[in-house]
């Protein structure tokens, strides 16, 4: 495949047309408009539909731009770390993860990796697991930390670590704190739900379609744990949360537990790597023996 076609293909799908690309990229809108026809041909592909006074992109072009970005991420990724060596550098851990891992359970065992490897520069990321996911699979990370249930990437190599509780709490003076209740009667109660993407919204979410009860009513959203955890403390909402995330605060009792009947939830946590990457740098197996040597888990490599 042309690259330099691919290249002009992917700068018109990022920006949506073909006239702003041709100015991005300081050459002529036919040149673009030759190169776009020339790629099409050679994938015997139609990739880019007129729309109105626009442009979209059909199934296949969607595809290829998905496939694109990640082959170009990758080129930027190759391109840093030869300058890294080339500099004498040692070469970067870039983690990526979901709030559970970054908040509860990464800090120790980066703080045993950069006792061991103090040169290492370590940048972590936290966001959801969509997030998380993109990171990884745009080479903006090396590897990932993700919580989540049932779930394919057919890009990635997922190891499991192990499997975190999952409970419902509820403010301290709420009539259900203590008590075991119906998820139907449960659901009745205004809930805090992290925003699309988040691996709660999508347990809680599930957890109403396999047992058939209506969606709870969203009294508030948050893009953030600590945040709807604190909002439970001040008084309102019910929601789910790890039970790593809450139980201190249900030790001090500035939040309730409900029990629901018939319902034990756990979710597992993976560790994710690319299946692209053959062999894995020296860092993260570095860091993957320091969380073997500190976790007691199993090796997973």
């Amino acid at each position: 495949m042309n690259l330099h076609s691919l290249r002009i293909f992917t700068t018109v799908a990022s920006i949506k047309s073909v006239t702003e690309a041709a100015k991005v990229l300081s050459i002529s809108q036919p040149a673009v408009t030759i190169q776009i026809r020339n790629l099409e041909k050679e994938t015997g592909l139609k990739l880019i539909e007129a729309k109105g006074r626009g442009m979209t992109l059909t199934n296949a072009g969607q595809f290829l731009f998905k496939q694109a970005e990640r082959l170009f991420d990758m080129e930027k990724d190759i391109e840093n770390k030869l300058g890294q060596l080339r500099n004498g550098e040692l070469e970067d851990l870039r983690i990526a993860s979901t709030y559970l891992p970054a908040n509860f359970l990464l800090p120790l065992w980066l703080a045993k990796f950069k006792k061991e490897s103090p040169l290492i520069n370590v940048d972590l990321y936290s966001g959801n697991s969509n997030e998380a996911i993109e990171k990884l699979l745009h080479y903006k990370a090396d590897i990932a930390f993700v919580v989540k249930e049932k779930w394919k990437q057919p890009d990635l190599n997922l190891h499991h670590l192990m499997d975190i509780d999952f409970w419902f709490i509820v403010p301290t003076g709420h009539k259900y704190n203590g008590k075991e209740v119906l998820l139907a009667d449960l659901v009745q109660e205004p809930f805090l739900l992290r925003e699309e993407g988040s691996s709660t919204r999508e347990i809680l979410f599930s957890l109403c379609h396999v047992h058939g009860v209506t969606a709870p009513y969203i009294g508030l959203q948050f893009h953030g744990l600590n945040e709807s955890i604190r909002s439970v403390i001040a008084g309102y909402g019910t929601m789910l949360a790890p039970s790593l995330a809450v139980q201190e605060h249900l030790k001090r009792k500035e939040v309730g537990r409900v029990k629901v009947k018939g319902i034990e939830i756990k979710r597992p946590v993976y560790l994710c790597s690319r299946k692209r990457d053959k062999e894995l740098s020296p860092n993260i197996k570095e860091f993957l023996n320091v969380i073997k040597n500190n976790s007691g888990l199993a090796t997973f490599f």
